[in-house]
């Protein structure tokens, strides 16, 4: 019998231009060519970053409005697009809300460290995280060590993120030396997950849980996750190599990197709808 993964594409990024790889997508239209050619390779869902009219990252609402329509444009609703809240320093919590709260997206990810720096940020963080789960709005929260998953738990035991209508990710080697990550990164965050949800008394499959990387290695991680029963979000905001160490063409091919080590295992990039079935 086949598995079914999900599979996200993160094309860009907040920092990487035309200048670190030409088909990388920084225009609407771009992120509209970029998702339909993602799509045809299995994606489930786009990581929607876009950028102002001088190429910096943004989190106006008149830029999310275009990026988003000429997504739509592209693929309607066969793919789950999922809004950053990514601040990149430019951004503070309550602008990163404020901003969500306007767009009222299918899909978000938010960084528990970004929008809960401190304890001062709990009460907007808390009715953030009820809003989000009333507005039936997807959140993904990123996590980035072992800590963050200590923290999420800590969240979930405290009812201020609910049980369901969200998953996790996790990224691994982000403070790694050179960010280059390997397999073995995510060990960490697995056994820090399991630990969580013994304490909270859930079964540790009961929220899903994906992860990216970085480096040419990025596949290779993503097919561990996979095999470990979690989903693998892959694209040039974090990688632009293919595992052979060439330059990846496109995103698409950075996809298909993972998809086609995937397919001989029995396991299969699901749908939009799946995904969307699996996080709501």
């Amino acid at each position: 019998m086949t598995r079914a993964y999900a599979l996200a594409v993160a094309p860009n990024g907040a920092r990487r231009t035309h200048a670190d790889h030409p088909a990388l997508p920084m225009t609407p239209d771009e992120l509209g060519a970029c998702a339909k050619a993602c799509l045809e390779v299995g994606t489930a869902m786009i990581h929607l970053h876009v950028r102002k009219a001088d190429g910096t990252h943004s989190l106006e609402v008149s830029d999310y409005a275009a990026g988003i329509a000429a997504v739509r444009r592209a693929v309607g609703d066969e793919l789950v697009l999922q809004v950053t809240t990514e601040a990149v320093g430019i951004y503070a919590p309550a602008q990163q809300i404020a901003t969500v709260q306007a767009l009222r997206p299918e899909a978000i990810s938010v960084a528990l460290r970004e929008i809960l720096p401190d304890a001062t940020h709990a009460p907007a963080a808390q009715a953030f995280f009820g809003w989000l789960w009333r507005e039936n709005v997807t959140a993904q929260y990123i996590l980035y060590d072992t800590e963050d998953v200590a923290h999420y738990w800590r969240l979930r035991a405290s009812g201020a993120i609910r049980p369901g209508r969200h998953w996790v990710l996790f990224v691994l080697g982000r403070y790694s030396k050179g960010q280059l990550s390997s397999p073995s990164d995510l060990l960490p965050f697995l056994s820090a997950w399991q630990t969580g949800a013994d304490a909270l008394g859930e079964a540790s499959g009961a929220t899903p849980w994906a992860m990216c990387a970085f480096g040419p290695r990025e596949a290779e991680c993503a097919l561990a996750a996979v095999l470990y029963g979690g989903h693998a979000r892959i694209g040039f905001e974090n990688n632009l190599y293919l595992p052979d160490g060439s330059i990846s063409p496109d995103n698409a091919a950075s996809l298909r990197a993972l998809t086609s080590a995937a397919a001989p295992l029995a396991l299969a990039p699901m749908t939009a709808d799946a995904l969307r079935e699996l996080t709501r």
